[in-house]
């Protein structure tokens, strides 16, 4: 998020440039903010409900501005991301969240190109706070609430002295908040028992750090235990003692209902169980209740208007999913994605669990996800071997490590090619510590100078100059830097690169283009020539499109 110049306008780039950044943030903490969840209900998915409403949100923006065009409609786009937050709450806090996003969404909405930025934006942050507490049927201090009070309060503190900046106003809330967030275990008891800050504030805390970190550069230090005590969370012990008298079910719907029918509506439902969030406005609401007696609750909203989407969790059976997906976990296994059918053995044969992958072919985030929740083991490194895969495979990991709940941790090593891969595997030492052994293999990667040699598909402009089709390309760390015709020549001139740094083993791997492996064979013979001190170890990788494969360490 930039600082909004001329006049206070607030631009749909900005709005673009947050709720994108406020995404990656909660995609980052919703492992550690599900693990902080005891209350109001241990059931560890407040920050996946969080993440998923701002993510709908997110994709409603994007959905009305034609892909996130900055030139579209501002107020569409407003509107969008409203009630994307609205249809897409899950959860209590997902709920909360939501009318906190809408009420910012509506206060930018409706301010005036006269109006100063920082003022704005204070007011928006107050405008959500006071629709959150609004939105509760029965306020608890200690929570999301109290967080976000304190950020509000301390913006429009800030935003009253001249010369204040959006900027000054984010840094200043985003503090408030992480002060706030510590002392949530004063106000709850069950939060100080389990040696936590609320799971809900610290989700809310995540998106003001994030925006203080666009705005200001700074990445402040989290707050995930009470300040003064050197607690690391663990909330496992406590994480399924649901109440023996508290309610069974969580109970959701969509209403399309008028205003004056939400009063009545909120008595019914107060009496009926807790955790009661309303929100909405405008003819649709989304309704949020934990009760026993569920039928009750959806015969209120029957009363009152036309409930959909009625979605009902039985939170003891959540609790027994949650179990059944956490089977017994142990030793260290690496997945690595293998471009070719001889990559997949030489990494097969090294120990990794392999998915196939490659241009053309590059595996899904379902496919890592399978790999590395079925591997049986309580770590898990992943070699993704290519560029365009590395996001992919932390996507994956992330949603691992937060389906297992506990027992699972899972590294992803950002591996841009396929010799990088095996040169991280070939340090690879299981009896080490699981986050010495990463970064023993990440540094080993990184360290490992890659080229490759293809041939052109298309005419081009390189870095090297034009190329027509059928032309051979040199690849030095993923830049084309050769342009020839002869396989060989370019070849050479790859590693006389790469070499150029000196190095004490190369390794070559031959392509599905080169069966017998001349080409290898020739390189191989020309690297001994060359450099007699050098090592060089030649594989058949069987890979489409890239003829050969080079590293050098």
């Amino acid at each position: 998020m930039e600082e909004v110049p001329g006049g206070g306008a607030i631009s749909l780039a900005v709005v673009l440039r947050f709720v994108d950044i406020a995404v990656e943030a909660l995609a980052e903490a919703r492992e550690e903010v599900d693990a902080l969840n005891v209350y109001p209900v241990p059931d560890g998915d407040t920050g996946t409900n969080m993440w998923l409403t701002v993510s709908a949100a997110r994709d409603a923006v994007r959905e009305a501005t034609g892909g996130g065009d900055p030139e579209a409609d501002l107020d569409v786009a407003l509107a969008a991301l409203a009630r994307g937050a609205l249809l897409g709450a899950r959860g209590n806090s997902g709920v909360i969240f939501s009318e906190m996003l809408g009420a910012i969404a509506r206060r930018i909405a409706a301010s005036g190109p006269g109006e100063r930025t920082a003022s704005v934006m204070a007011d928006a942050l107050r405008q959500a706070s006071d629709a959150a507490y609004a939105a509760v049927g029965e306020p608890v201090e200690g929570t999301m609430l109290t967080v976000g009070r304190a950020a509000a309060e301390a913006a429009i503190e800030r935003a009253s002295q001249p010369d204040t900046r959006a900027r000054d106003v984010f840094a200043t809330a985003a503090e408030a908040a992480r002060t706030a967030l510590a002392r949530t275990p004063e106000q709850l008891a069950v939060l100080r028992d389990a040696g936590v800050v609320d799971a809900g504030g610290r989700g809310l805390s995540v998106v003001l750090d994030a925006a203080e970190t666009v705005l200001t550069g700074r990445r402040p230090v989290p707050v995930t235990a009470p300040l003064g005590r050197h607690v690391i969370p663990q909330p496992a012990t406590v994480r399924h003692e649901l109440s023996p008298d508290g309610p069974s079910y969580e109970v959701m719907y969509l209403l399309d209902a008028d205003d004056d029918r939400i009063p009545p509506l909120r008595k019914a439902l107060a009496d009926l169980g807790d955790s009661l969030v309303v929100v909405g406005g405008e003819g649709l609401w989304n309704v949020h209740v934990h009760v026993d007696d569920v039928g009750a609750a959806i015969e209120a909203g029957i009363e009152a208007g036309r409930p959909h989407r009625v979605r009902v969790t039985h939170f003891a059976e959540q609790v027994a999913e949650v179990r059944r997906r956490t089977p017994d976990r142990a030793g260290r296994r690496v997945v690595a994605v293998a471009a070719g059918p001889g990559l997949a053995r030489l990494f097969e044969e090294a120990g990794a669990v392999v998915v196939r992958g490659g241009p053309g072919r590059r595996p899904s985030t379902g496919e890592l996800l399978e790999a590395i929740t079925s591997c049986g083991a309580s770590e898990v490194v992943v070699l993704p071997n290519d560029h365009d895969s590395v996001r992919v495979a932390q996507v994956a990991a992330s949603t691992a490590e937060n389906d297992a709940q506990e027992g699972l941790r899972v590294a992803v090593i950002p591996t841009a090619a396929q010799v990088s891969g095996l040169a991280a595997l070939a340090v690879h030492e299981p009896g080490r510590s699981f986050d010495q052994d990463v970064l023993e293999m990440t540094a080993t990667a990184r360290h490992a100078r890659q080229g490759a040699v293809t041939v052109a598909a298309r005419r081009a402009m390189t870095m090297a100059g034009p190329c027509e089709v059928g032309d051979v390309l040199g690849v030095v760390a993923g830049d084309f830097v050769v342009v020839g015709d002869d396989q060989l020549t370019v070849a050479t001139q790859v590693l006389e690169r790469l070499l150029g740094g000196g190095g004490e083993l190369v390794t070559i791997v031959a392509g599905a283009e080169d069966p017998e492996g001349a080409l290898a064979t020739r390189c191989a013979g020309w690297v001994e020539e060359r450099y007699p001190a050098v090592d060089v170890v030649v594989y058949d990788g069987g890979q489409e499109r890239y003829p050969l494969l080079v590293s050098v360490e």
